[in-house]
């Protein structure tokens, strides 16, 4: 990090004088430059590795830490196992003199030469470490946990279970759902924020993962913000034309770097303010590492014990648990401190399997004796050893029903329920996960999609070509029939949900449709005593004729 000369110079001269002291070294000097010179030689000529050798043990613990972290660890970390130096002027040194009762194994490393602070630029920022002079710590050799790969250490540190447990369903519906919104983003667009007001068409609407789902699909760029409106990009077809298996490994791919924040939504807390930040993918990365590459069953909370003795700062570098705002939900506190790291960096390491790894699975997850525990997929171990993925999927038809219903099953190739979805338009699964309980998905054509269909290019004879070659039968007459109908002659007939008014006398309707407290809400008249109005409208109407003096029965069929 630094040579022992420009740790040295870093010190203020009575420190210097302290440190030459402690080596029977005069130094009555009040250049400090001419300090520097004649203490590096000295404290070069120790034999570092001896010297830790007589060091109380709490003094050669903190050593020994930093030998193992390569020579310097961030200054929270170490003097959350080593204790901290008391930063003190030249006035309060010479008053107190610290070095005489030194608060922590820190502070007494420090004041005989040993150990030094100062700032470094890391991959994170600028962080604060207390470092070993590179002179010193060349003299130390490689520690062996240093060498030792991590994935190795965490498969030996965590132990699977031995009994089997419930069998868990591995979900792919990620797929299915992504399929939907960007369906539903080709037809009518999704409004940022808004993607929830669709649940009704979702195998799985929890808005965490409908969330992800959205954020992932831009940055892969399968949708985009444009005009303020959410619309699908011409990539998107070249997803949707990836077996299944291909669709899940993009979406691991994608999370493994995206700029998704699990932390902000990870359940019991909420993140305050905007001036700090964290980086999701550090998160991701020590998951990741910790994790044993095998399908056996292993404790979450064994997987979260065992990042906190290896890892524990790996999503906090400088190792400040006292400068983020995080509120525990239950309580309302908020979790400062590392005494709170298992509230707040267990949460994120659980919630991180139980959700994204789970939703894009990559993870199943059951209770085990009143514990919850996780195992990877066979997609999961594929993944991480990068393995290509199963690229041959054998797909079921579309089927055209003669009601104009088109059905798209579970399995049926999502570019053609998309590009169903661009001549019809989309039910809702009112009855539950369509692929939970094998129903298919269902969409309808009217003459509304048929003419947005028109409007994007797509003429009635080839709806006609492409629904013929995606149910492999050809249409029902009927539908046939209305396509091309509706292609010569337009819209023919409107259903519409509406209240009627029906009156005793005609003369009532002409005061109705006279009045300006009550016409704007009358719609279509059904002849001289019945009068149709909108059903968002009926409520006002009531309202305004009870005020002219006319109260109106109401019947609900």
């Amino acid at each position: 990090m630094r040579s022992l000369v420009q740790a040295l110079q870093d010190h203020e001269l009575i420190v210097l004088r302290v440190i030459g002291e402690w080596w029977e070294l005069d130094l009555t000097g009040s250049v400090k430059a001419a300090c520097v010179r004649e203490l590096a030689p000295a404290l070069m000529q120790l034999n570092l590795p001896q010297e830790v050798q007589f060091l109380p043990p709490e003094e050669a613990a903190a050593m020994q830490a930093l030998v193992r972290a390569s020579g310097r660890l961030p200054v929270a970390a170490f003097a959350r196992d080593h204790g901290d130096v008391r930063l003190m002027g030249p006035g309060r040194l010479e008053r107190e003199e610290p070095w005489f009762d030194p608060e922590s194994p820190a502070e007494a490393l420090w004041y005989r030469g040993f150990i030094y602070r100062g700032f470094d630029e890391t991959a994170e920022g600028l962080i604060e470490f207390f470092y070993l002079p590179n002179e010193f710590l060349a003299q130390f050799p490689p520690s062996p946990k240093l060498t030792a790969p991590v994935k190795a250490a965490a498969v030996a540190a965590l132990t699977p279970l031995t009994e089997a447990t419930p069998p868990v369903p591995d979900l792919t519906d990620a797929v299915d759902d992504l399929t939907t919104l960007l369906l539903l983003a080709q037809q009518h667009g999704l409004q940022p924020g808004h993607a929830a007001d669709h649940e009704a068409y979702l195998l799985n609407p929890h808005k965490d993962r409908l969330s992800l789902l959205l954020n992932l699909a831009m940055e892969m760029g399968l949708l985009a913000l444009q005009e303020e409106v959410i619309r699908p990009l011409a990539t998107a077809v070249a997803w949707l034309q990836k077996s299944r298996e291909s669709q899940l490994r993009a979406l691991a791919e994608a999370w493994s770097s995206s700029s998704w924040n699990e932390l902000c939504h990870t359940p019991g807390l909420r993140c305050e303010g905007d001036q700090w930040q964290n980086d999701p993918i550090l998160g991701r990365t020590a998951l990741l590492d910790a994790l044993p590459h095998t399908a056996e069953w292993y404790r979450l909370d064994d997987l979260a014990a065992l990042v906190k003795t290896n890892d524990p700062d790996f999503q906090r570098p400088d190792a400040n648990y006292d400068v983020w705002y995080i509120r525990d939900l239950e309580s309302g506190a908020y979790l400062n401190g590392f005494e709170n790291w298992e509230k707040v960096e267990g949460r994120l390491l659980r919630f991180l399997v139980q959700g994204p790894m789970v939703w894009l699975g990559l993870a199943v997850t059951a209770v085990y004796h009143n514990q919850p525990v996780y195992a990877l997929t066979d997609r999961a171990l594929e993944w991480l050893a990068d393995t290509p993925p199963e690229t041959h999927e054998v797909t079921t038809p579309l089927i055209v029903q003669a009601d104009a219903i088109i059905l798209a099953p579970a399995n049926a190739s999502r570019l053609h329920r998309f590009q169903a979805g661009r001549i019809s338009e989309l039910l809702p699964t009112t009855s539950g996960s369509p692929m939970a309980s094998g129903k298919p998905y269902q969409c309808r054509l009217t003459p509304q999609s048929l003419a947005r269909a028109q409007k994007q290019g797509i003429n009635p004879e080839r709806i006609v070509q492409f629904l013929e070659e995606a149910s492999s039968a050809p249409l029902p007459p009927s539908v046939k029939r209305g396509i091309l109908r509706w292609a010569e002659k337009g819209m023919e007939g409107r259903l519409e949900t509406a209240v009627i008014l029906r009156v005793r006398e005609a003369a009532i309707l002409e005061t109705l449709r006279a009045n300006s407290k009550t016409r704007d809400y009358l719609g279509e008249s059904l002849g001289d005593l019945a009068v149709a109005v909108p059903v968002s409208h009926w409520e006002q109407l009531r309202t305004a004729v009870a005020q002219l003096g006319l109260l109106l029965d109401v019947t609900v069929e």
